[in-house]
């Protein structure tokens, strides 16, 4: 870069006789000392502003802005603000940071915060994204620091009463959302600060709803004991009676769910090479818990899986055509589920009707039956001594379950039921 010895009272007219060197250049105004203009070989003009903050010896170089952008007088104005700022012995490159700061979106914010690598699972950062995208859609482009409490409180009581959208209560999703917000907030104001030091956001707005929040009933709908032998039996005669390859992956994958007690998304991801059918045991690289481990099968869900088809190049135990090469979600073989059981039953419905007969039918100890369903222990012993990720040695319990299950069936329908291979 070359300092010209050109000095001038810079004004439009001089700026535009200004001919491009071979190197950048600097030209400096005479009026106020410390401004001036770059010049890039390719003839691109910058106002710059150059000093030191009184007590540093550092020198400070900081770009205005584009010539075009900037008038000469206005770029000259903004130059003698930070002069001044210099001289009371502020850095203007922390103070632009700092009002850089303070215009983060909720949409920036949330790019970052679902952007850390390792942080978060897929189904976690999609649930983030769509709540920014739809909960918050008014306010994705809005300056996070922006949103005030009465904000929070207006589209919080929006949402309990009648919806987002006006279709009806949505507690569950109310909750949820500003939960979501909430921690976005909180990353805005550890990743942002304001040039003295403090985070852009000094109270989390979301924290005004603290005397608002519905406490919402845990959810306990599953089959009910007396009713788990039909539903088997009922799954058995629609898996037989279907030639639809989707349908039948469907039925299955709920199956596999009833004797695992898998999460939803662990059981229809499930691939081949996870799966051994000789010994017996399946494996979970990345569950939610974020415990890698080798889960146990009963032999009926061994027989489950040796009966399913195997598609050339899908590398899935539940294939579908779909884009993500899996069964999703098998709602409409719920939903004929649900009139069999009585009552309307989701995916993880399945989950808990597993978790009820471990510890109600089978007595099987909470502590177990907590390793069965892959939740996270609170246990200190099992915590950090106890080998959780091979749970092999849970087969006699995962099999006392898909026995007792397979009775309920006989016992429901008598000699109308093909038993599973064992």
């Amino acid at each position: 870069m070359t300092e010209s010895p050109n000095r001038a009272k810079l004004t439009k007219n001089y700026v535009d006789r200004i001919v491009p060197g071979v190197t950048e250049t600097l030209y400096w105004d005479t009026e106020v000392k410390g401004f001036g203009v770059r010049v890039s070989p390719r003839g691109k003009i910058a106002f710059i502003v150059q000093g030191r903050a009184t007590g540093s010896e550092t020198v400070i170089r900081l770009t205005i802005g584009a010539y075009g952008v900037f008038t000469v007088d206005q770029a000259r104005d903004e130059a003698r603000e930070h002069l001044r700022s210099m001289r009371r012995g502020v850095d203007p490159r922390d103070a632009r940071k700092a009002d850089d700061a303070m215009r983060v979106t909720l949409q920036q914010v949330c790019d970052a915060y679902v952007a850390r690598p390792g942080k978060l699972k897929e189904s976690s950062r999609s649930c983030i994204q769509r709540h920014v995208r739809t909960t918050f859609e008014d306010w994705k482009d809005k300056p996070i620091a922006s949103i005030t409490e009465e904000d929070c409180r207006h589209r919080y009581r929006k949402m309990l009463t009648k919806g987002l959208r006006g279709n009806g209560p949505a507690p569950g999703q109310a909750n949820q959302g500003f939960s979501i917000l909430g921690a976005l907030i909180n990353y805005a104001g550890r990743q942002h600060r304001r040039a003295d030091g403090t985070p852009i956001i000094l109270r989390n707005p979301v924290a005004a709803l603290k005397d608002d929040r519905v406490r919402l009933k845990p959810r306990t709908t599953r089959i009910l004991d007396t009713k788990v032998g039909a539903c088997w039996a009922a799954l058995g005669e629609w898996r037989e009676a279907t030639l639809n390859r989707e349908t039948q992956a469907g039925i299955d994958l709920i199956r596999f769910l009833l004797l695992t007690g898998l999460r939803l998304g662990e059981a229809s991801s499930l691939r081949w090479e996870q799966v051994n059918l000789d010994e017996g045991y399946f494996h979970l690289p990345n569950p939610k818990n974020r415990n890698p481990v080798f889960m146990p099968m009963s032999s009926q869900a061994v027989d489950l899986l040796s009966q399913r088809p195997r598609v050339d190049g899908n590398p899935h135990v539940f294939a579908s055509w779909s884009r993500a090469g899996h069964i999703m979600d098998p709602r409409e073989t719920m939903a004929r589920l649900s009139k069999v059981a009585g009552t309307r039953l989701t995916n993880h419905d399945m989950r808990r009707t597993f978790t009820n007969i471990a510890l109600r039918v089978c007595r099987i100890e909470k502590f177990r039956t907590d390793l069965l369903t892959n939740h996270i222990t609170r246990d200190v012993t099992a915590e950090h001594y106890f080998d959780t990720t091979n749970l092999q040695w849970l087969q006699p319990e995962a099999q006392k379950i898909g026995d007792w299950i397979e009775e309920q069936a006989r016992l429901t329908t008598g000699a109308n039921v093909v038993a599973l291979r064992a």
